[in-house]
């Protein structure tokens, strides 16, 4: 392989491949099948704050520290994929930094890898003269936000168009109309969710009944799959009002309620059952202030599908992460921030012997938490 000098060498008239990578601003670096360092670009240099000499024949351990143990075990697998959003970095043992972290294997090349790093940026709004002049005083936008709009309004057309096309069309063609609005639709959904993990202001909690709540969540399941099977109910009917937010506590439950039907439905007798119940001396030990917080209600959502891959179990709630064939990986981790938002708390875990899976929300009493 040709060394990281290499890179800056290319003909004086049409830049090659080498040369435009030396010229990404994003770091690169390109690992050998033993995870060693064999060449990186200047953008790799100025992240890690050495030469490319000095880098080289360097393990990966060596030079990183990554807080999700995930990502390093992606690296030992020559052919994964992966990409992590703002994760924390630990680069030659200096305090962590919030790095987008992108590994994938080098085509035609088995057992070799690149490691991307690009530290986040935002998308500053541009003045009105456009001369730059004031920057830091407008509205900054985040890339998500500018993505999402840029994507959301031609798809509001599209959808429009193909209603329009519904009217005029037999019975026969408008199956075809149907499914644009139904995949415009879900391309939506999905800009919401991304944009949903990259928001950084909360919504307020208000006070809350529980149980109105999943009934609510209940009904828009059941009307997008009419005719399924029911969800069995086990409520508490003494549980007090808690403190949450109504949308977002209604995401959360759809959510976890579609993951459920999803992962039973190749059951002979599927079931999803959901429960609510005191838990006492459940307790955040991270609260508003930094103190104690007191999660005494459950609610939990269970289903008795084959269950989560156990090489999943740990990461499930990451962004990406899924083991749907058709998934983007990004419903649990939305549930986690938005749970996280109302100060509670969500787990998992599996009950083996009887075969359920059972997703746990625990919140606080309405009151509990001081402005």
């Amino acid at each position: 392989m040709s060394g990281p000098g290499d890179w800056r060498k290319g003909d004086a008239g049409r830049p090659d491949p080498k040369r435009m990578i030396a010229s990404l601003p994003l770091a690169v670096f390109l690992l050998a099948p033993d995870l060693t360092i064999a060449s990186v670009n200047p953008a790799a240099e100025q992240v890690v704050g050495q030469g490319a000499r000095r880098l080289q024949g360097k393990g990966v351990e060596e030079i990183f520290i990554f807080d999700e143990p995930l990502i390093f075990n992606r690296l030992q697998e020559p052919d994964a994929q992966l990409f992590a959003r703002d994760t924390p970095v630990r680069i030659l043992g200096a305090p962590a930094r919030r790095l987008d972290v992108m590994t994938a294997p080098v085509t035609h090349c088995p057992g070799w890898r690149m490691l991307v790093l690009h530290e986040p940026v935002g998308v500053e709004a541009l003045s009105g003269d456009g001369s730059g002049a004031g920057a830091g005083e407008g509205v900054a936008l985040r890339a998500p936000e500018v993505l999402a709009h840029e994507i959301k309004n031609p798809l509001a057309g599209i959808r429009g168009a193909a209603q329009l096309l519904d009217r005029k069309l037999g019975e026969a063609d408008r199956a075809l109309t149907g499914l644009i609005t139904t995949e415009v639709d879900r391309i939506a959904k999905l800009i919401d969710q991304m944009q949903s993990l990259s928001r950084r202001s909360t919504e307020p909690a208000l006070e809350c009944n529980l149980h109105e709540a999943v009934r609510h969540a209940q009904a828009i399941v059941a009307a997008g799959h009419p005719g399924t099977f029911a969800i069995e109910e086990e409520f508490d009917p003494s549980l007090p009002p808690v403190l949450a937010n109504p949308d977002a506590l209604v995401q959360v439950l759809l959510n976890l309620m579609t993951n459920a039907r999803e992962a039973c439905a190749g059951q002979p007798a599927p079931r999803i059952a959901v429960r609510t119940r005191f838990a006492s001396g459940i307790q955040l030990h991270a609260g508003p202030g930094g103190k104690p917080l007191r999660l005494p209600i459950e609610v939990r959502v269970s289903d008795n599908g084959p269950g989560i891959d156990p090489a999943l179990r740990d990461h499930i709630f990451e962004p990406f992460v899924t083991a749907k064939k058709s998934g983007q990986g990004l419903g649990l981790a939305l549930v986690q921030k938005l749970v996280r938002e109302m100060n509670g708390r969500v787990t998992h875990d599996r009950d083996q012997a009887k075969g359920w899976t059972h997703f746990r929300l625990h919140l606080p009493v309405a009151g509990s938490v001081k402005p």
